[in-house]
């Protein structure tokens, strides 16, 4: 369960990098650390908004998403007793995953319904997706 918990948060790093991060810890290690990650990711969401933001796959954004899913599987998978470098390998792979795929399914999206909607829209599926990932680690 912990290495594909560590995959799937993974993903969401990929797509939000501040939101796998902060749902972790604001349910696993309630404060000050958790409340500041639960405030960049708030300010990802904001900041995502604008037209202006570097595209995810720059190398300083893939680097940053790649960095947030391996801490993310490596936490999981050490909580867990599970391998935390295998965990952190597969959170990395999903963060790469995830930013490549998810701009293409944005990119889609985007000249569907507009490029707001869309980012909204991803805004979601990172939140709510990260929070249910991190609720079959708690339960």
């Amino acid at each position: 369960m912990a290495l594909a918990a560590s995959f799937l948060l993974g993903i969401v790093a990929g797509l939000r990098t501040f939101s796998a991060p902060a749902i972790l810890w604001l349910t696993r290690h309630p404060g000050p650390v958790a409340y500041v990650l639960g405030a960049f990711a708030l300010l990802e969401y904001a900041g995502d908004l604008y037209p202006k933001v570097p595209p995810r796959t720059a190398p300083a954004p893939l680097a940053a998403r790649a960095i947030s899913g391996g801490f993310c599987g490596w936490a999981i998978c050490a909580a867990a007793g599970a391998p935390a470098v295998a965990g952190a390998v597969l959170g990395i792979c999903g963060a790469l995953v995830a930013a490549y795929g998810g701009l293409a399914v944005r990119t889609v999206v985007a000249k569907a319904i507009g490029r707001v909607p869309a980012a909204l829209i991803e805004d979601g599926v990172a939140a709510v997706g990260g929070a249910a990932i991190v609720a079959t680690l708690t339960h």
